[in-house]
């Protein structure tokens, strides 16, 4: 079952007289369960068209069909709460709110659906120690080192029982132990879950363990690798 479907999507960026073509005819489809990652040189769209996936962004041309829904043609709060009950974000920068707990970070997703107080709970300490937090839910970002702050981030992204996770160069501003233990835990949660992940990323790690890896160069798809 395809959970992504992107169809003829251009995206051109108008900045004053200069014409940015930044995806150009792009058709994708994403199936549930795919480990994935969007990979490219800097400037090749490979963010652009992550945050065209997640709504952040809307395509000049084309469409993006999440779940049968077009999610061009959502506007204002319509958009933000499809996002908020289909997508799960996990940024480069963590995005954590630093005056929240761990548990309160991975919690507040759900409040804002509107999740029942005792589901909510026990929902968050099980995300929190499937990514090997279990000893630090009530720990501030302040007090987490980059690794676990990123593992947070996770558990937050999964909260929402999204349909699948969007990762932005997820690795970047961590060392290659937290970068390797963060990757093993969404690789086992991808398999024991069966949760979807489309990584925008340079890391060679994420690369190499992507079980399908699109390149992506002057806002075109070059490459679609799938692996065994």
């Amino acid at each position: 079952m395809n959970v992504i479907d992107i169809r003829n999507v251009v995206k051109i960026y108008n900045d004053s007289e200069v014409r940015v073509i930044a995806i150009n005819g792009v058709s994708l489809k994403v199936e549930e369960g795919e480990f994935m990652a969007i990979v490219g040189p800097s400037g090749s769209g490979k963010t652009t068209l992550l945050n065209l996936i997640g709504g952040l962004d809307k395509p000049t041309e084309g469409e993006i069909m999440i779940g049968g829904i077009n999610i061009c043609n959502l506007k204002g709060s319509k958009l933000i709460d499809f996002r908020l009950h289909n997508i799960g974000f996990v940024f480069q920068s963590y995005n954590l709110i630093p005056v929240l707990t761990a548990r309160e970070n991975v919690e507040f997703i759900m409040q804002m659906q509107k999740v029942p107080f005792k589901i909510r709970e026990k929902r968050t300490i099980e995300l929190l120690e499937a990514v090997g937090l279990g000893d630090r839910i009530d720990s501030r970002p302040s007090k987490l080192s980059g690794g676990q702050q990123q593992r947070v981030a996770v558990a937050r992204a999964l909260a929402s029982k999204p349909k699948f996770i969007l990762a932005d160069e997820p690795t970047a501003n961590l060392d290659s132990k937290s970068a390797e233990n963060l990757l093993d835990i969404m690789l086992k949660l991808n398999q024991d879950e069966n949760i979807t992940f489309v990584f925008s990323t340079h890391d060679a790690r994420v690369m190499k363990k992507a079980r399908r890896v699109i390149t992506i160069e002057d806002g075109k798809i070059i490459n679609d690798e799938k692996r065994g």
